[in-house]
């Protein structure tokens, strides 16, 4: 089922900044993206990401058989995307002192794949008392199967989705930046997690491997314990 815990005022608080965040991320990407899509319009095709907007939008200046009207256009975009940037950067900037100053964040940052921006995301707004086991607690966040089950079948279909999309959605990208460097030998590379790789495709395992890091994450803030590093593969 599908519930948000109740959280006290200095929680509801303490998660402002987190969503005001995710709100400017939003509105930063969807300037991109349309700046993108007017682009293509005019026939010049750009590669998705923050990183190629700034070469798109130069281009875009100079272009000769873009109208005077739309190059104007383009520009005021850009200094929408630039003046989202800053403000990113600057709750950014307040982020990491509040990670600096908590004590499960920095616990959490411990964790392979979990930055600073997860970890204090995950320490103001998840309070682990709401749920009995780490297994709950990913299958709030949406990272466990649908049941499609009939006539004594089990059938599991795709992840629920369900609960917090943000929270979801750091700890999936964060999986695929460890399975992006996942060999044997290096520390985040454990036995288990090389082993999926030989059987499921990448994203099923940096699902996989969300889910699992979900449930690090309750555990250790449930107990208070500190992050035990799996053996490395050989």
């Amino acid at each position: 089922m599908r519930t948000v815990p109740v959280k006290s005022a200095n929680e509801q608080a303490a998660t402002i900044i987190v969503k005001h965040r995710e709100l400017l991320v939003h509105q930063r990407t969807q300037a991109i993206n349309a700046v993108r899509g007017h682009a293509a319009e005019f026939g010049i095709v750009a590669a998705k990401g923050c990183a190629n907007v700034t070469a798109l939008l130069a281009l875009l200046s100079t272009e000769e058989a873009i109208p005077p009207i739309a190059k104007a256009m383009f520009e005021q975009m850009g200094k929408h995307i630039t003046d989202l940037d800053v403000k990113i950067d600057a709750l950014e900037k307040q982020l990491l002192e509040q990670h600096k100053a908590n004590a499960v964040s920095k616990l959490l940052a411990a964790i392979p794949a979990v930055g600073p921006i997860t970890a204090i995301t995950m320490a103001l707004t998840v309070n682990p008392a709401n749920f009995e086991t780490g297994r709950h607690f990913a299958a709030w966040i949406g990272l466990t199967p649908r049941e499609h089950s009939t006539g004594g079948k089990q059938r599991l279909g795709s992840i629920s989705k369900a609960g917090s999309e943000r929270l979801r959605q750091l700890l999936v990208v964060g999986a695929m930046s460890v399975i992006r460097f996942a060999k044997p030998g290096r520390k985040s590379a454990s036995p288990w997690l090389l082993q999926l790789l030989e059987r499921k495709p990448r994203k099923l395992a940096a699902v996989a491997l969300a889910n699992k890091m979900a449930r690090i994450i309750w555990a250790m803030m449930a107990r208070g314990e500190a992050y035990r590093r799996q053996p490395v593969a050989a």
